[in-house]
């Protein structure tokens, strides 16, 4: 018998079974003929199409999508100028260059903040003033013109009961501010390069050693000395205020010793203001208030010192250390101002409300001036009450608190 791979066999697409032709089924039958092809899919409808067109111009279309969008755009004129103004969007979204940043792009820009304007630091509280007042010279500094830092100026303070004045010049008045500071560089370990002690000492130091006449070169050197203050105490921690400044012959906590020299800032700043005809405006009323205090507070010690030089009176009732004593009611009105008890007799003693046995009252850039020792303390126009004798005592003490 032969097999259909002898080219024997029915061509008709049967098969034998025992000599039997058997018809095809109809699954096998199938598999001789080809398969028909699909029938093409319906066209997507105008509205799908015209939703496509973003997709199309960011190229986020499948290639099914693709060809059919842009069948369409070759038969829809609204679409084409669409489907054109999307493309021209999208191209606006891509550049040439490269986007990433600049590495050295946040450097450069630091750089140029701080250069125009130093970076803020934590400040504690009782720097705030010193800062504050810097800032203020600082400002009047750069706004006067070159001869103007030749304008004279007259320094005023009170020895012992008579006022005291020196003549010098804008450029002199920051010399003088600088090397007074340097005694709280020297207490916090910053470099300095005046020997002396006291503060008269250190500014005629200075004013000796300085190229003359002083120019505007003083005031990089004074500025940067006052940042670094600034700086160095901020980063220095709580324990720093109460670090002891020496001024040769006493000593001030730094927060008080700080406090000190913003008020000295503000005192000399109005002095040359008045000498150059510039506006100047008192400390805020927070700064001012604790300049007032500072002076409140040194004044019991100030009288102490003038009864021992035998220019106060003695001390009328004295008491033991912690104990109430005689005081005076101090009454400052006006910005900053408040409410002081001085101790009268001894230093160690409390000033108490139920021991007042006299009250002042002055207004608070008055009292300043007093301290500085800008006015007499025969001229402060003081109201007064009670023991005239104590009310001098202490008006004069004031004006002693001011120096060279």
């Amino acid at each position: 018998m032969t097999g259909p791979l002898d080219g024997g066999g029915h061509d008709d697409g049967r098969e034998e079974v025992g000599g039997v032709p058997r018809i095809p089924s109809p699954r096998r039958a199938a598999d001789n003929y080809e398969a028909l092809p699909a029938p093409p899919a319906p066209p997507l409808p105008h509205k799908v199409l015209q939703s496509l067109l973003g997709a199309w111009a960011l190229s986020a279309c499948s290639a099914e999508e693709t060809t059919a969008v842009e069948e369409h755009l070759t038969e829809c004129a609204p679409c084409a100028e669409e489907a054109l103004r999307l493309r021209d969007a999208v191209g606006l979204l891509h550049h040439e260059r490269d986007l990433d940043l600049d590495p050295l792009l946040r450097s450069r820009v630091l750089e140029n903040c701080l250069g125009r304007r130093p970076a803020r630091i934590p400040l504690p509280d009782w720097a705030g003033p010193y800062d504050a007042e810097t800032a203020r010279l600082d400002a009047l500094l750069r706004d006067i013109g070159d001869s103007e830092w030749h304008a004279p100026v007259r320094l005023k303070w009170f020895e012992r009961d008579r006022p005291v004045s020196r003549r010098t010049t804008v450029a002199g008045v920051i010399g003088h501010l600088q090397a007074v500071d340097g005694l709280v560089a020297t207490a916090i370990g910053l470099d300095d390069s005046l020997a002396a002690k006291t503060p008269a000492e250190r500014t005629e130091a200075f004013w000796r050693g300085a190229h003359h006449p002083p120019t505007r070169s003083v005031r990089e050197p004074w500025r940067d000395q006052a940042h670094t203050l600034i700086r160095t105490v901020s980063f220095a921690g709580r324990g720093v205020a109460e670090l002891s400044v020496s001024y040769g012959d006493f000593s001030l906590p730094l927060r008080d010793a700080l406090l000190d020299r913003a008020f000295e800032c503000w005192v000399h700043a109005d002095d040359i203001a008045t000498a150059v005809d510039y506006p100047y405006e008192p400390p805020g009323a927070a700064h001012l208030h604790d300049m007032i205090d500072l002076a409140a507070r040194l004044l019991p010690a100030a009288l102490a010192e003038r009864r021992r030089a035998g220019l106060a009176a003695p001390a009328r009732h004295l008491v033991t250390a912690g104990a109430p004593g005689r005081s005076l009611h101090l009454e400052v009105e006006g910005s900053g101002g408040g409410d002081w008890y001085i101790a009268l007799d001894s230093p160690a003693a409390i000033a108490s409300p139920d021991r007042k046995v006299a009250q002042v009252a002055l207004d608070g850039v008055e009292f300043c001036q007093l301290v500085a020792g800008h006015i007499a303390p025969e001229e402060a126009a003081a109201g007064q009450d009670g023991d005239r004798e104590a009310i001098r005592d202490v008006l004069f003490a004031a004006a002693s608190l001011s120096r060279l």
